[in-house]
């Protein structure tokens, strides 16, 4: 493991635990952490500046959202996913997003719209960057979230994000990637815009499932 760093105080309204658990979830959902990667609770412990106890009482949580799994002879690590897990992921993901959508185009303002807009011109201008697209991406995802004016949709959204964050790589880098689905976000925007109820729902699972099939190639192909 990397060398710690010494983190900001914790506040004292905030207990320890729950301060690592956020903490952990971070450096997971950044890549710090990586799929396969063991976790040790001295390591972690002296990264976050924190005793053993609150990382320990942490990542039984962060068990509990299975995000990290014990291996026999490896310990704790962080989670690693089979292709049906994968599978099943995105197409949980693509019902999530594609009820998003929907309630989206129910109760996207104007200004949502604005900002959605305003993301997939930016996405445009950096289809040669994986990273940027990456971050675009999930932007322009989070502001079809937000629209949906849904707060259970809300957290099962942000869990099923913490899932694929674990996922190695992107699947911007592959060829084609950036460009096809910025047509794909267009869709969907276009649909929301619309008020077309069906067909932004469609547009969005569509896109999960293109997302999946370069995923699972990407992970999987022999």
């Amino acid at each position: 493991m990397a060398s710690p760093t010494l983190q900001p105080e914790i506040p004292g309204d905030r207990s320890r635990a729950e301060y690592a658990y956020d903490q952990l979830k971070a450096r997971l959902r950044n890549g710090e952490l990586r799929a396969g990667q063991r976790l040790r609770e001295a390591d972690l412990a002296q990264a976050l500046n924190i005793s053993r106890t609150p990382v320990r009482e942490a990542l039984r949580r962060i068990a509990s959202d299975g995000l990290v799994q014990v291996v026999a002879g490896r310990g704790l690590i962080v989670a690693e996913f089979d292709k049906q897990q994968v599978r099943e992921l995105y197409q949980l993901r693509g019902l999530l997003e594609g009820g998003a959508a929907r309630l989206a185009t129910l109760y996207a303002s104007e200004a949502d719209l604005a900002m959605m807009r305003s993301v997939l011109k930016e996405s445009e201008k950096a289809l040669d960057s994986p990273s940027r697209t990456r971050e675009l991406n999930e932007q322009f995802h989070r502001l079809i979230k937000e629209a949906a004016r849904n707060r259970y949709l809300d957290q099962a959204l942000a869990q099923m994000s913490d899932s694929l964050s674990i996922l190695p790589g992107t699947t911007f880098a592959n060829p084609g990637r950036p460009e096809i689905a910025l047509k794909e976000h267009l869709a969907i925007l276009d649909a929301i815009h619309a008020r077309d109820e069906s067909a932004a729902e469609q547009a969005a699972r569509s896109h999960m499932v293109e997302a999946a099939s370069v995923r699972l190639r990407m992970m999987f192909a022999k």
